[in-house]
């Protein structure tokens, strides 16, 4: 993407923590925001052009990698992520107004946040029922929609703000198991590579040639070597063959338009069975330490060293 989209699909319902994230970028906050059920409806969209870009979550700091999204991105669709966002997440039980704790008997979420504070759900509600929905935001429309009808002992989990937008009272505050509970979305696009910023984020997706001692050493080793700092790595079945047939998802720091990472994308391609590109785009947070600046410099040394030495062949 060469501007900031005008139309954006992301995974609601409007009141999704995937909102809230999305509305923390001033740029894209000013575009017009398209909701659908779920991920994969949002990367169909992009694909399909019917929104110029997509915001979907891919990692949560107690869950680890979102495998839906993470899937999707590897197996299923040619799109390239253009930023990373990161949100504190304050998960909270929302019920009809007047409902107490003890008036409980059923509570809805996405399995992935129930599974954040299924702690909290056994200590605190250990006779309560837990049933599936499609976000956060749409358990907080359900039991919103069906406490108006009458329906007693329904409960959400969900962002507070999704308590205001669906009818709903805050029974419980911050009720993740975990402290210090974050979650990683990207914005993705069908083309284009943003700028190099500095600190800077790329995701790659490598394929073996064959599952042998070693394999995962030799991919390592070419990030080692030139000092490049990996802030994500994972396994993921290949859906292509059997138990042990795994592709490696890697995210590391730098971007492709700096010479250590674009030399390792060459050594990986050259030697492994197949890498796919997922994008280089600005990283949320602090800036990483200068280990690989001082890289960059040294390699550019040397290749200004090698470049000499080439000028010196006879002809």
């Amino acid at each position: 993407m060469t501007s900031t989209p005008q139309r954006i699909g992301f995974f609601g319902p409007f009141g999704t923590f995937t909102e809230q994230a999305l509305l923390t970028q001033a740029d894209l906050a000013a575009s017009e925001l398209v909701p659908y059920r779920s991920v994969p409806d949002v990367l169909d969209a992009v694909a399909r052009g019917d929104v110029d870009a997509g915001f979907v979550p891919i990692e949560n700091s107690i869950e680890g990698t979102v495998n839906f999204t993470q899937d999707a991105l590897i197996f299923d669709y040619e799109l390239l992520i253009q930023r990373e966002v990161v949100l504190d997440i304050e998960h909270c039980l929302l019920a009809a107004a007047g409902t107490s704790l003890s008036d409980v008997s059923v509570v809805l979420s996405i399995p992935v946040a129930t599974a954040q504070c299924s702690a909290w759900l056994r200590d605190t509600l250990p006779n309560a029922e837990v049933h599936a929905a499609n976000s956060t935001a749409d358990a907080a429309r359900s039991v919103g929609e069906r406490s108006a009808a009458g329906e007693k002992g329904l409960a959400a989990l969900a962002p507070a703000n999704a308590a205001e937008l669906y009818g709903l009272a805050v029974v419980a505050r911050d009720i993740a198991d975990h402290a210090g509970n974050q979650t990683r979305f990207v914005l993705v696009s069908q083309q284009g590579i943003p700028q190099p910023t500095g600190h800077d984020k790329t995701g790659i997706v490598v394929f073996q040639r064959a599952d042998e001692p070693g394999s995962l050493i030799s991919i390592l080793q070419e990030f080692a070597a030139r000092r490049i700092n990996l802030s994500l790595l994972s396994s993921r079945p290949t859906k292509a063959g059997g138990l042990g047939d795994y592709c490696f998802i890697i995210y590391a720091d730098g971007h492709v338009g700096d010479e250590l990472m674009a030399d390792v994308l060459r050594d990986l391609h050259t030697k492994q069975g197949g890498v796919k590109f997922l994008g280089s785009y600005p990283a949320a947070g602090d800036h990483a330490h200068t280990a690989r600046e001082h890289a960059d410099a040294r390699w550019q040394d040397a290749d200004d060293w090698v470049a000499h030495l080439r000028t010196q062949i006879r002809d």
